[in-house]
């Protein structure tokens, strides 16, 4: 495949797609196109990848199908390989992947596997089926949240059921994750975002113990066949914990597991999945198994630590989608440490001792790996964006570590 055969159109602009951008760079020597409903910082000033059309209103069906057809205009003679990087664009993609697939090359699921998926309540019933454990969880609507009763003890998390209306919605201390220690905090919380736009249900789920490195993500592509590809396990040594940014990972050693790769494997084969897939869950400490959190149907935010260990997501995604190659399943074993925040937030706010031995080790070994550090996308305005993102994380995590609840 050569570098002029085919051009990436991602979907969205921020550090995700970045990353797929950077996958691309690095295995084909091509340069992205983004469409999204906005300009972030982690795709301005570029080498890597361009953000060539701005939507606001990309989110609505008819808008989402006119704006991709006329930017398929741009590029008569390109095969154009659509990826999306956000969940409101895959849910997009979806709905809408017959009107599209006479302009662009992808692959997804149907609209009713989507639905079952992507809403929490009903992803629990597929992982029951096949025997993925979760947190105990319970649910609330806006019709009966006041008062509701608790199948469990203190702490209780608190997510919503429509993470894209949740996106949408505007209250003050906005998180996108709560944690309520007690009753009166946890009926705070839930009269603040009903007081908001956001009406669809709420997630209420124990409390597993244990710190941000007890998290495991697992990312995995699922090829045309429904037969999966490749499995890729990260063990997150820390999260984000700003408002918007709590539960997604900041720092991560990949990792691998056996066992839990043959379970994933037969689950996504069993439900016939297609494409990229990331899992967020936690080990709990009480029965020694891990807690399956959510399902992301794309490659999450945090998936550049696949293409840095030596598992370039690009490569499947052309192999599979353009060049229809027959490819083996691949399980993911090799080392190396993936940040978006700097070295030493990480020895910081890193608790458990053996695991930031295991880090030194790998920066000392050369396997270390920041997403937004890249040789060939180096300029002044590149590098002073990076730069300045960095001096935020710091300052993000001096202010905010540890705070899930109703406040600033």
């Amino acid at each position: 495949m050569g570098q002029l055969d085919f051009l990436p159109v991602l979907l969205g602009s921020d550090v995700n797609v970045y990353g797929m951008a950077r996958s691309f760079h690095e295995a084909y020597g091509v340069k992205s196109v983004a469409v999204g409903k906005g300009r972030l910082n982690a795709t301005s000033n570029s080498a890597i990848v361009t953000v060539e059309c701005v939507e606001p209103n990309l989110e609505d069906d008819a808008v989402f199908c006119k704006t991709l057809i006329d930017f398929a205009g741009r590029y008569p003679n390109k095969t154009l390989l659509l990826v999306p990087c956000g969940d409101n664009y895959i849910k997009l993609l979806v709905r809408n992947q017959d009107k599209l697939r006479p302009y662009y090359r992808f692959e997804c699921i149907d609209e009713p596997l989507l639905m079952r998926l992507s809403i929490k309540e009903s992803f629990y019933q597929v992982c029951e089926e096949h025997g993925f454990a979760f947190p105990k969880t319970t649910t609330c609507s806006y019709e009966n949240y006041k008062g509701v009763e608790l199948p469990f003890d203190f702490p209780v998390i608190i997510k919503p059921s429509n993470s894209v209306a949740y996106w949408n919605c505007h209250f003050q201390y906005k998180k996108k994750v709560f944690v309520a220690n007690n009753r009166a905090e946890f009926d705070a919380i839930l009269d603040a975002i009903y007081g908001s736009s956001y009406k669809d249900h709420l997630i209420l789920q124990e409390y597993i113990p244990g710190d941000d490195s007890n998290m495991r993500v697992m990312n995995c592509y699922c090829g045309r066949d429904k037969k999966v590809k490749l499995i890729a396990l990260g063990h997150a040594l820390l999260e984000e914990h700003s408002p918007e940014g709590i539960g997604s990972y900041a720092a991560i050693i990949s990792s691998h597991d056996d066992a839990l790769s043959e379970q994933m494997r037969n689950f996504l084969e069993g439900i016939g999945y297609v494409g990229f897939a990331n899992f967020d869950m936690k080990f709990d400490p009480r029965d020694g198994r891990y807690k399956l959190f959510e399902m992301n149907l794309r490659q999450g935010r945090s998936s550049f630590y696949v293409t840095a260990a030596g598992y370039n997501m690009a490569k499947w995604l052309v192999e599979d989608v353009l060049e229809h190659k027959d490819l083996p399943l691949t399980i993911a074993t090799n080392e190396v440490l993936w940040s978006i925040i700097p070295k030493d937030v990480i020895f910081k706010y890193v608790r458990d001792e053996a695991l930031k031995e295991k880090a030194r080790a790998l920066i000392k070994a050369g396997k270390y790996c920041q997403s937004m550090q890249y040789k060939p996308d180096r300029n002044f305005k590149h590098e002073l964006a990076f730069f300045l993102n960095q001096m935020n994380y710091r300052k993000k995590y001096k202010k905010c570590f540890g705070n899930k609840g109703l406040h600033e």
